[in-house]
């Protein structure tokens, strides 16, 4: 099911109303904070989108001027706070998130979707190179969870997680590069085939044409035997 449209829906804006939800603050006192805090490892931070979005959620009723101070010669800051619009969009938009899944689009999957462009060799070694890559990622956050101990596990959940998807991609991506290493790997002399002669599998293509006029297109020039992977014709 379709989430609701939002009026802002950035994630910075989700940020920075939980952030007010803590308390009132001026703009550079909630970068502070979600910084302070590790927001930004999951969010986007930026100074320059912050003020926009802070303009768009007041502009919205989500939140309100309170006050404007300053403190020497720095520029004045005002102060914001949640309206009660904006701890309602707040908890409506957190109970839709985590309670409704939605599909995303990390770059690991898109160059995944597109791995048959690459030699089955070259994948093999790129992946190879992957492996220890995410293992040093899954090291420094386990070193980084277990430097903060005492904090409670409401405001580390997100790193657990984070924690855990690398696990299952590192155990992912090893069965991968195992299936490459013994050949057990589905379809891959067709593969292997098709880089070093240009000639589709008569079957592959024959999948792809039906898929292509399943879908309502007409079969193209791409779906042909002799198509080679760069685009080029075999000759």
């Amino acid at each position: 099911m379709p989430g609701k449209r939002r009026k802002v829906a950035n994630p910075l804006a989700l940020a920075v109303l939980g952030t007010l939800r803590q308390q009132p603050m001026h703009p550079y006192e909630m970068a502070a904070t979600m910084r302070s805090q590790g927001k930004e490892r999951s969010i986007k931070l930026n100074y320059g989108s912050l003020y926009t979005v802070v303009d768009n959620l007041a502009k919205h009723g989500y939140i309100e001027a309170m006050e404007a101070s300053r403190e020497g010669r720095r520029p004045e800051r005002t102060v914001y706070r949640l309206t009660d619009a904006g701890r309602a969009e707040l908890e409506e938009w957190m109970a839709e998130l985590l309670g409704t899944p939605v599909k995303e689009y990390p770059q690991f999957e898109a160059a995944l979707a597109l791995l048959g462009v690459l030699e089955p060799s070259q994948v093999l070694e790129l992946l190879r190179e992957r492996v220890p890559a995410v293992e040093k990622a899954i090291s420094a956050e386990r070193a980084e969870l277990a430097a903060f101990p005492w904090l409670p596990r409401l405001f580390i959940l997100e790193n657990e997680y984070h924690l855990a998807m690398q696990e299952a991609e590192l155990a992912w991506v090893r069965g991968v590069v195992a299936d490459l290493e013994d050949g057990s790997f589905p379809g891959m002399d067709d593969w292997a085939r098709w880089h070093e002669t240009g000639e589709l599998p008569a079957d592959i293509a024959a999948m792809a044409a039906a898929a292509m006029d399943e879908a309502g297109f007409p079969a193209s020039e791409a779906t042909t035997p002799d198509r080679r992977p760069d685009g080029e014709r075999s000759s």
